[in-house]
């Protein structure tokens, strides 16, 4: 083992090597204050695109993506739904579908495009017809981009993957992986493992001639012509020569193309023109620490890997001489970062470490569920240059980012900014003559209306809409964990502080202070919720209030109504007294009830605690939910009716977010369970605050009025627009905030959106 260095340390570097810039509160302005960033333009969601008649629900994906070359065509390969997909992209802040082409019309119905890329007017679509592992088949489908007919079509002899062009025109460069069987064992070894013949190898096509039916296929052998290893990959201490799987290509200045052999741990670069293997190296191991490696519902950063195989997936060259690997990993490796090696020797000349999980940490998108297994996944990356500016785009295919960096100084990264995605970036697309980035999304859920897309980034000056919020560095300098942010309450006493809390996604509970003077906003402290014996514990708080005499009130929500309850708890977060829900009421409910509270106390020191539900109790009537008052003295509830709007959507309901006093009103939050395109209600509207308890089993319906849309402001962000918006309160200089909740990744796309809605004044007006 070697041994253990603190987080701190290992940050510490990489904020000396400008890697975490922004990590501190300081560089929190810094980050904000780039003359140029990359900032979204438009999301645009596949299944839009698809054949007329189809059902909307049908699985659609969007993975690699190349375009024409005025950079107005954009083309994307969708293996899901066996075809391949236009957009328009003249406009990149509306996108528009031009319908598909359907590998049925040129082959099988099984045929599967593994990549595409674009020569001239002619669309390359590599093909995978193999009808089983250990008889693997492709061929490559060149198409007109001026009707989509197929000119020409070439047999692959083997099962391909990724896909590159010479930057001349002159060659293509075809990775053909032959990828083994995950459920079968070779003789003497186990379930999944190399090697599994027949070998991968690369297919070289030089693109000679005015008509592609002259084009001609090269082999390139990655094993001897009797099976076993070449001499070079064997020395280079590839993990199994005799089966090499390549998985991704790039292609330098010089007409070098450098290819992964990601089960392998290897990477072989070889001449174009000849063919000729003019290196191969292994892509080592490393050791990691400040790493979250054990999945328990708790963002740890003080876990570590150690002597990992990097297993890098896509590779792409920064210049002649430097290449990057995204290190996603397979079977047994990847090492939740990317790394930069020198071509000529094979050596390591820069690896991210910790780094790049510390952005997912930083920027709320860390996805504890993969936090065993490769954690953020780095798979996707892409190098280009943008007014004389060369870039490095990485992609976390767990947490749905991509990392920007400044490559100027190719053995010496430095980090820019954060993109969010929609779920599984794959394909990263640079489009530098229009100052474009597309990234196309492989992972699409139509059960959770969470779906695949095409998101476009443009580079300009100004400050871009993500992130909204990010955490400031813990005592130890480890960033600090957040995420689904379901509650907001003002700081008593702080103009520019609020409170947020997280709900069951993580456990301990944790209490987050936000400082909306930053921008973007900064999570600067975290404290732990404690139970009455003084131990963390894991409360599902869905509405938080911060008391003007000390302490919180948290409105905690159950798996079942009994479960439901106010607790109160101490300036410390030790609880102090629990009130449980009415049994009647209880009894009427299932999983969804407390989801706001805040409070009022008069000049006598009285505190009333008002809680909203966020569904109906059975035994109400259809379409009023109850709001709570709950008399602290006095011990007693009373209870009021809202009465919600109505969906006709199948599978959607509305229901209530939060709750907060707004002077002499209650504010909250009404919103469906639909997200994206399908989005409709995210409003706050007011009631009139009543000045005393209802009479003992009525349930009066309090007249409300709308405030605030808060859809055109999701909207704004042009990203996905967020089911969840759970969080809203009036800070003490009485700016109106309100916050998404992204569950934690789970069936969402991760996303947070922390908004400033204007003044008290504007949303709400006298009071």
């Amino acid at each position: 083992m070697p041994p253990k260095r603190t987080y701190a340390a290992v940050v510490a570097v990489a904020v000396a090597a400008g890697l975490l810039a922004g990590t501190g509160a300081a560089s929190a302005h810094q980050e904000s204050r780039r003359p140029v960033a990359f900032d979204r333009t438009a999301t645009y969601p596949v299944f839009q695109n698809r054949p007329a008649g189809e059902d909307p629900a049908t699985t659609t994906v969007a993975e690699i993506s190349a375009t024409s070359e005025d950079g107005r065509t954009l083309v994307y390969t969708d293996a899901a739904a066996r075809r391949i997909g236009f957009l328009d992209i003249s406009r990149p802040d509306s996108p528009r579908g031009l319908g598909t082409l359907s590998l049925t019309e040129l082959g099988d119905a099984e045929d599967e495009p593994t990549s595409v890329a674009v020569v001239g007017q002619y669309v390359l679509v590599v093909v995978n017809t193999s009808a089983e592992y250990t008889d693997p088949s492709g061929r490559l489908d060149v198409i007109s981009l001026r009707d989509r007919k197929r000119v020409a079509s070439h047999d692959l002899g083997g099962q391909p993957d990724s896909i590159a062009i010479s930057k001349d025109k002159r060659y293509a460069a075809i990775a053909i992986e032959n990828e083994r069987d995950e459920e079968a064992t070779p003789p003497g070894g186990e379930e999944g493992d190399l090697p599994q013949l027949p070998a991968g190898f690369v297919q070289i096509v030089d693109l000679k001639g005015d008509s592609p039916k002259k084009w001609r296929t090269r082999a390139v052998p990655l094993t001897g012509s009797d099976g076993r290893a070449l001499p070079a990959l064997a020395a280079a201490g590839i993990t199994e020569p005799t089966d090499p799987e390549p998985e991704y290509v790039s292609v330098n200045g010089r007409n070098q193309l450098v290819v992964t052999l990601q089960e392998n741990n290897g990477i072989v670069v070889l001449d174009l023109p000849t063919g000729r293997i003019t290196k191969a190296f292994s892509a080592g191991t490393a050791s990691v620490s400040g790493i979250d490696t054990v999945e328990d519902g708790t963002i740890d950063l003080t876990g570590s890997i150690t002597d990992v195989p990097r297993e890098p997936d896509s590779v792409g060259w920064i210049d002649d001489r430097y290449l990057a690997t995204a290190n996603e990993g397979d079977w047994r490796g990847g090492t939740r970062g990317w790394t930069i090696f020198d071509s000529r020797t094979g050596k390591v000349v820069w690896d991210a470490g910790n780094t790049f999980e510390a952005l997912a940490v930083r920027h709320g998108l860390h996805n504890e569920d993969r936090s065993e297994n490769k954690g953020t996944e780095p798979e996707g990356l892409a190098i280009a240059e943008f007014d004389g500016v060369r870039y490095a785009f990485v992609g976390s295919e767990r947490s749905n980012f991509v990392a920007v960096y400044d490559l100027s100084r190719p053995t010496a990264p430095v980090f820019r900014q954060v993109l969010a995605t929609t779920n599984g970036p794959e394909g990263l697309l640079p489009i530098p003559s229009r100052d474009l980035l597309a990234v196309s999304s492989e992972e699409d859920d139509a059960s959770a209306n969470v779906r695949a897309s095409v998101s476009l980034f443009r580079l300009g000056k100004g400050t871009p809409a993500f992130p909204s919020i990010v955490s400031a560095p813990d005592s130890t300098g480890a960033p600090i964990g957040w995420g689904a942010l379901g509650a907001l309450s003002a700081v008593p006493g702080r103009s520019h502080q609020l409170y947020s809390v997280t709900d069951a996604v993580y456990s301990p509970t944790r209490i987050l202070t936000v400082d909306t003077a930053r921008q973007p906003a900064l999570i600067t402290r975290a404290l732990t919720v404690k139970d009455a014996d003084g131990r963390p514990v894991g409360y599902d708080a869905e509405g938080i209030h911060a008391r003007p005499q000390g302490g919180f009130w948290l409105a905690v929500e159950g798996a079942k109504g009994a479960d439901n309850k106010l607790v109160r708890l101490d300036s410390a977060g030790r609880t102090q007294q629990i009130v449980p829900l009415p049994a009647d009421v209880a009894a009427g409910l299932g999983g969804q009830g407390f989801e706001g509270v805040t409070a009022t106390t008069d000049r006598g020191g009285r505190e009333v605690v008002w809680a909203t539900l966020q569904r109906e109790v059975k035994t109400d009537p259809a379409g009023i939910v109850r709001l709570g008052r709950y008399d602290v003295a006095a011990g007693t509830w009373s209870w009021y009716g809202y009465r919600i709007g109505g969906t006709t959507t199948p599978g959607d309901w509305i229901g209530l977010s939060e709750i907060t006093v707004v002077g002499d009103k209650l504010a909250v939050i009404e919103r469906d369970k639909l997200n994206g395109p399908a989005a409709k209600i995210k409003r706050v509207y007011t009631v009139d605050l009543p000045k005393s308890a209802s009479p003992a089993g009525s349930l009066p319906v309090l007249p409300k009025k709308l405030a605030h849309d808060v859809l055109p402001d999701l909207r704004a962000t042009n990203g996905w627009t967020q089911e969840k918006l759970e969080g809203l309160t009036v800070a003490g200089d009485g700016e109106v905030y309100a916050v998404t909740d992204n569950d934690g990744l789970d069936n969402a796309t991760g996303e947070t959106v922390f908004l400033h809605l204007g003044s008290s004044r504007k949303i709400f007006g006298r009071h």
